[in-house]
């Protein structure tokens, strides 16, 4: 299934923008890839946005507790 999504920018040495939307989340990185990772809760993409380092917040909250893709 695919989903749209707006990507807003973050401020993160390590992701560029993130987009989520019905349980998808889908993370753009500095290096050039971008991941889609599904059964995301809404609260832990808030949690994200909210984070004071993104990065920090995705590798411990989001890396390896979502399956996840490549998509680009």
């Amino acid at each position: 299934m695919k989903v749209d999504m707006d990507m807003q920018p973050v401020v993160s040495s390590d992701l560029h923008s993130v987009g989520y939307a019905e349980g998808v989340l889908r993370i753009r990185f500095n290096s050039g890839g971008t991941y889609r990772y599904t059964g995301v809760p809404e609260r832990v993409f808030r949690g994200l946005i909210a984070a004071q380092s993104h990065g920090r917040f995705f590798y411990a909250n989001i890396k390896e507790c979502y399956p996840y893709s490549k998509i680009g």
